[in-house]
């Protein structure tokens, strides 16, 4: 996707939407362990960026947000939001979020909630935000009668009032149907062609490839990658290999060809990541398909270059910091 990279009003030039450096958060354990979610984080967005931030669960992605957004204070580090602290940048209603969960009174009805909040912000629209998250045949509907995606798109809406200069969205899409996501989507995109800087999480990857101008993984706690979806692609050299294999063939593969990882179980076919070219320690995608041809009962392969999901998966895996 393609937008908008230049400042726009309320962003002073030269002024970065979000700029972190060395953002680190430890928690201690019930059992007294002392664990880094969040470790040593550097990372820039430029107004009009629409970036993807992906990571496995328990990657760091959560709290990096909440830290962001001012909900808990970094142990070591700084975040500057638009220039100024997560919490002046949130109470100036700069910056809005749209959340997993949380956040609604489930007795209000749609309107009254839309209402309520726009009656925080002079000028907002609250017609204008109904229409635009494809809320308004449910309009009258308290919140707990409400789907999970039409929750979601109400939070969407309540992010919309403030007409932020900065969008985080975690998971925002989580429960909508493949129209309510489209239509997310186009009004998101919207709003970044007009210079609104957007950074969302999500586990929808072909959401990343479709929406994000920007790809940052990380895992635990670090970041492992950035760059375009094209550049990220880039840093690993591997293939994927699909076949139809009995879980027997499947873990010989495993067990016998080095660096060789399955990505993912599609039906009856699974798929395996594996280097392009062999390298010290490792095997290459043809070495994995002789063995699965020749010591397994795989049948129907294909070998492919790797696309996000399996890139995802083996740079999360190796956990390797970008470069």
């Amino acid at each position: 996707m393609t937008s908008a990279y230049s400042a726009f009003a309320g962003v002073a030039s030269g002024v970065a939407a979000l700029d972190i450096r060395g953002l680190t958060k430890g928690f201690t354990t019930t059992g007294g362990e002392r664990f880094l979610a969040v470790d040593g984080i550097d990372l820039t967005v430029q107004p009009g960026e629409v970036v993807a931030f992906l990571g496995p669960n328990g990657a760091g992605k959560s709290t990096t947000i909440d830290m962001i957004l001012g909900l808990t204070r970094p142990d070591a580090g700084r975040v500057q939001v638009l220039g100024l602290t997560p919490e002046d940048a949130v109470r100036s209603g700069r910056v809005a979020a749209v959340m997993q969960s949380g956040g609604l009174l489930p007795a209000l009805t749609v309107q009254a909630t839309v209402d309520v909040i726009a009656s925080l912000f002079p000028g907002a629209d609250s017609e204008e935000v109904i229409r635009r998250a494809g809320l308004d045949e449910v309009r009258q509907r308290t919140v707990s009668t409400c789907s999970g995606g039409q929750q979601q798109s109400l939070r969407f809406a309540l992010a919309l009032l403030s007409d932020p200069d900065l969008l985080i969205l975690d998971e925002p899409t989580a429960g909508m149907d493949v129209d309510a996501r489209r239509r997310f989507w186009a009004d998101v995109r919207a709003d970044a062609a007009r210079g609104t800087t957007v950074l969302f999480a999500t586990h929808y990857l072909d959401e990343a490839d479709h929406f994000a101008d920007r790809v940052v993984m990380v895992a635990r706690g670090r970041v492992v990658a950035d760059g375009t979806t094209a550049e990220v692609r880039a840093r690993t050299s591997g293939r994927a290999v699909s076949a139809v294999v009995s879980r027997a063939g499947a873990d010989a593969a495993l067990h016998t060809v080095p660096g060789t990882r399955i990505v993912e179980i599609r039906g009856d076919r699974t798929v395996f990541a594996t280097h392009r070219h062999g390298s010290p320690g490792k095997a290459s995608s043809d070495d994995l398909v002789r063995f699965l041809l020749t010591r397994t009962d795989a049948r129907e392969l294909e070998a492919v270059s790797l696309g996000l999901e399996e890139v995802f998966v083996q740079l999360t895996a190796d956990g390797e910091v970008a470069r």
